[in-house]
């Protein structure tokens, strides 16, 4: 069932601008740039998937489907997460190319590694569980959710930027090229998978059940 409506999210679904924004893991080619700033991308994508569904009146038609309610929440939230990991997928590998052949470090933020990848899962885990859940409470306001979550977002990429610039010795470990200290910064990308994980798992559940008392 979910899968069927999943399959029906990407056809109707989703925005154009979702897709350009999975290629935007080639920031890390951009010099002294805040490469943390790719995954803001990837939530205003979401966003935008949202906000169209909504003008063309999706969620309605999901409703009139012979699924259960709460598959259409898991659909897009589903068709959303993989983009994310898209978008990652995509920064890992640029984030390879630049290290084998363009290797220099990025006077404005994290360098591009292992670690930024990492703090990215972050990132979109945070983005997932402020913006979802509150959508899915009320699917006619989108600003609001897409809001609070940006905040959240910016906050902490802001957090890495300043401990990259303020605090060196912090971040001495981290923010270098691979594969220097790398068990270390391994440690740091399953610990950001896992927060990833777990975020967006609650973010599934909430929706779920915000969007289940919801009378369309």
């Amino acid at each position: 069932m979910t899968l069927a409506m999943l399959k029906k999210e990407f056809p109707l679904c989703l925005h154009p601008a979702a897709i350009v924004f999975v290629l935007f893991g080639a920031f890390v080619f951009i010099p002294n740039y805040p490469y943390e700033v790719m995954f803001f991308f990837s939530g205003l994508g979401a966003y935008f998937i949202c906000l169209s569904a909504r003008e063309n009146g999706d969620l309605e038609f999901g409703c009139t489907l012979p699924v259960n309610k709460t598959a259409i929440p898991v659909a897009r939230i589903l068709m959303c997460v993989i983009l994310q990991l898209a978008q990652l997928l995509t920064a890992a590998m640029c984030i390879a190319l630049k290290e084998a052949f363009f290797p220099a470090p990025n006077l404005a933020g994290m360098d591009a590694n292992i670690v930024l990848l990492g703090w990215g899962c972050v990132i979109l885990g945070a983005f997932n569980i402020c913006f979802f859940p509150i959508h899915f409470r009320d699917p006619k306001k989108t600003g609001k959710p897409f809001c609070l979550a940006t905040v959240v977002v910016f906050l902490l990429i802001g957090l890495s930027v300043m401990l990259c610039t303020l605090s060196p010795s912090f971040w001495a470990g981290f923010d270098t090229p691979d594969p220097q200290n790398i068990f270390a910064k391994l440690t740091v990308l399953f610990s950001g998978i896992a927060l990833y994980v777990w975020l967006t798992a609650c973010a599934l559940i909430l929706s779920c059940k915000a969007f289940s008392k919801v009378d369309l």
